[in-house]
Parts: structure tokens; sequence; C-alpha cells
């Protein structure tokens, strides 16, 4: 349907039954029955923790303003994917969690012998088959240090086929082992005396400094040296040619778009004009509201603009709505593709979420919009935990941890377990829905009795069950 003008709470109402907006188009697929269900995705921000990827990213941004490093290594990848790393984000909860406690009787001066012994032997062996026992702890020190994920790491415990233990080799040890031993030694090397003593008689590690993780602010907002190389401001700004900063700004941020679409869409000239731009991103049918109640910016469409050294680099379209802020569209400047500004913004925009919660308390999600199981580039979504999908029958939200078995099976899932539910918000008084007819409100009741188009009622009762009850009566359906 093509929304001429809408309140925030009916877009928030109708996004809660899987509709969505491209300008002021607003559409919601027929789940049932598309190729690729799109199911409607929220982030939860409050309980939101950056897996190690969404770590890595922001301490790559960090990098580059501070000391204007830039690492091209995942240029190619798409915008908005993140890294493989976060399906193994949990093998850095036992990273976290070393275990230290061994016997303190083998931080002697034995131990330090056997390490250089191991360091020695390594050396000396040319083969990189027969020395595998010998550097895996190493590779795992390595590993750590790295971030990789542990279970990558290649570690030969047993002898290949084929081929007997050479018995005049150290007997392989576990990792596990090896780390203790050298997190000990470590700590010896740091306080050889007086703190160790009292760590020895009672058995117990000294206790180490808060290991509490640093929140998503800490890592967007960490302090930048005085002699940074780059400075980059966020500004958010209200969509209306009527505001002055999206007025001036108009012209780099469409230029923007222009370069953004044709590098990474493949859109030509004619594809990607100041037309199309303008009806897709900066028309809304949504009227900003400023309650007293409300966030400082109000309700509304916005652009958050990425400044970096006083040039746009990227653009996040959002809506902010009474429950939550809407991710629209991003793009950005192709250039800039090694800052990973998909992940970034993402990241940003649920943590200018919790900032609006601070104030408006019910204004607490985030939206992504769709998302599609069998599609990568929109598989990438359901990467910002926790989050929920939402049922496509009966209009509930359920954690996507129990919607993925469902999905792997089939493309099509009702995920509301309970049978016997309903959609509760469905139109249950369809005569109520409020029609607009030659210049005047009236309710379909009334409507159709001057009607005789008999496919008139089925377009109107389409309606009425696709928007809900609650909308159908406080929108205006246009007639003609």
């Amino acid at each position: 349907m093509w929304a001429h003008s809408m309140t925030v709470q009916d877009y928030q109402d109708l996004i809660d039954r899987g509709w969505r907006r491209s300008g002021k188009y607003v559409y919601k697929p027929i789940m049932n029955q598309t190729c690729c269900p799109q199911y409607t995705i929220r982030c939860r921000p409050l309980q939101f923790q950056p897996s190690k990827s969404h770590k890595k990213v922001l301490k790559k941004v960090l990098k580059f303003l501070a000391k204007g490093e830039i690492l091209r290594r995942n240029c190619e990848d798409e915008p908005m994917d993140s890294t493989m790393e976060d399906s193994v984000a949990g093998d850095f909860a036992l990273i976290n969690k070393l275990d230290i406690k061994c016997d303190l009787k083998m931080l002697s001066s034995d131990l330090k012998e056997s390490l250089e012994s191991e360091e020695k032997k390594k050396e000396k062996n040319s083969k990189t088959e027969e020395s595998n026992e010998l550097t895996h702890s190493q590779a795992i020190e390595d590993k750590l240090g790295s971030g990789e994920p542990l279970h990558s790491i290649k570690v030969h415990m047993v002898p290949k086929p084929g081929k007997g233990a050479d018995l005049s080799k150290p007997p392989c040890r576990k990792a596990k082992e090896i780390r203790k031993e050298r997190k000990m030694l470590k700590l010896m090397q740091q306080n050889p005396a007086g703190e160790f003593e009292s760590f020895q008689a009672q058995g117990q590690p000294p206790k180490a400094k808060s290991n509490q993780p640093k929140s998503l602010e800490d890592l967007i907002f960490e302090s930048l040296p005085e002699n940074a190389s780059h400075k980059l401001e966020v500004r958010l700004v209200p969509v209306s040619f009527e505001d002055p900063e999206f007025k001036s700004s108009f012209s780099q941020s469409f230029s923007l778009y222009v370069k953004y679409q044709m590098a990474i869409h493949q859109d030509s000239p004619h594809e990607c004009g100041k037309t199309q731009f303008t009806r897709f991103l900066c028309s809304s049918p949504l009227e900003a509201e400023n309650p007293p109640n409300g966030p400082e910016c109000g309700y509304g469409s916005f652009h958050q603009q990425y400044w970096l050294d006083g040039k746009i680099i990227a653009v996040g379209v959002i809506d902010i709505l009474p429950y939550c802020v809407s991710s629209v569209y991003l793009y950005y400047d192709p250039d800039y593709s090694f800052l990973s500004l998909g992940v970034y913004s993402a990241l940003r925009e649920i943590a200018f979420t919790r900032q609006l919660h601070e104030k408006t308390s019910q204004l607490s999600y985030y939206y992504m919009g769709f998302y599609i199981h069998s599609c990568p580039k929109m598989k990438y979504k359901g990467q910002y935990r926790p989050s929920d999908l939402l049922c496509p029958e009966t209009y509930v939200w359920v954690p996507i941890e129990q919607c993925l078995p469902s999905l792997e099976n089939s493309k099509y899932c009702r995920f509301n377990q309970d049978p016997e539910a309903v959609d509760e918000g469905r139109s249950k008084e369809p005569d109520r829905v409020r029609v607009f007819h030659k210049k005047a409100i009236m309710p379909y009741g009334v409507y159709k009795k001057h009607q005789k188009d008999p496919s008139e009622e089925a377009t109107v009762l389409q309606y009425a069950n696709l928007v809900g009850q609650a909308c159908s009566e406080r929108m205006l359906l246009f007639r003609n």
C-alpha cells in the first residue's frame, strides 16, 4: 500500500505485524506463499553483548581514528556480513575463564628448564612433520594472541598412521596444561617473591584485576589521543527539506548514495538518480512527533550521518518509533570498506537505542528489517543477539534460538508452539474499518451499502486482516 501519511504509532503496530516501508511504499510478504519468507527480526539492545568479531570491528575503527592504521584483510566481504568467528564466539568464553588452579610446586626452575629445552629442540628440528609435538604449545600461544578461534589449532596428539611414536621425544601434553604452566610462569616472573608466597600457602592465585568485559559504549567511545589521525562525528538529522542541516548536506549525501549503489550494487547512473534517492530514502510517511515523554530528538525518520574529517562517509537511514529504532538502509563510501561500516553502524545504532531508552523507557528494541534464513546476505542479522523473530501467524516474538531448528527443516514456519494460539490483533469487526471516500470519512459498514462491485469487499477485508483491528480503526483507507 502507498502511505501518504502515517503516525509513528501506526507504523510501530504495522511492523509488529510483519510490515516494512521503503520510502512511502509499505509492504508485507505473504509468508506462506513467497519463495523466500522474510521474518521480521528485532534485537534486544539492553541485553546485547558484542561478540568477538564485533569487538574486532570496533577496535579496527579506533585504531584507524587514532593512528590511521588500515587493515584491508576483509575488504572483499559483504558490507553487513560479520565474519564466521561469530559462530565460534563461545570458544573465547573458555579462554576468559583460564583455569590456573594447578600444583604450584611445578613453578620451579625445573619448569623453566623444560620450557627452554623444548624451545632448543624446536630449533634443531628442521622437519615440520616431526616438530608438531614441540611447536603446538607455541602455536596455541600465537593463536591466543591473534584472537583466532581455539578450535582451528592443529595439534597432533597421536603419531601419524604408519609411523611409530618417537620415544626419544618428550611425551605430548595437553594444550590446557601448557597454558596453565605459561600463565603461572608469567605470574611468577612478574612477582617472584612476596605475593607468591601467600599464593603458595593458600593454594589460590592472587586476585587479578577485575576482568569485567567492556560494555558496547566503552568500546565505541574509547577516548582517542589528542593527536589522533582522524576525527569521526555522528550527526542525527531529521529527514525533512525544511531542516537546514538536512538541506545543506543533501548534495553530499546524494553523491555518496550514487557512489555506493554503483560500486556495491552495480546500479547504472539512471537507476540511482536524485528522484530515486529522494523517493527511496528521503520521503517518509511518518509524521514527526515531539511528545514531552519521548526522546529529545522526537519520533520520526532520520539520517544518521557519519562525518570523517569533515566529509560524509556513511549514512544510516532510521526510524525512531515509540518502542524501537528501526533500521531502514545504510549506504557508505566504498573507499572505506576496510572499516566494516555495515557492522560498525549496526553497533552504533544498538548503542543509540540504549541511549534513547534512558529517557524513554518503553523504547528498548532495535529492528533490523527482515531475516531470511536461506539468504546469506540477510542471515548475518541473526548474529546480533539476543534477538527475536516474529511468528507469521500469531504475531508474537520468539527467541531466534527456538526458531532456527524449524527453519533448517522448512523455509516457512509458525514459531508459536501453542497450537491453540491465534492472532489476537486480527480484524474482528471489519465494518469499523475507516474509509476515506469522496472527501468524507466513514466506517466501512456505511461505505459498503453504496458499493456494487463484489471484489471491493474482498479487498477491504484483506486489508483489515493484514493491518489488524487497531490500525484499521485509526488509519484511513482511501477508496476511489
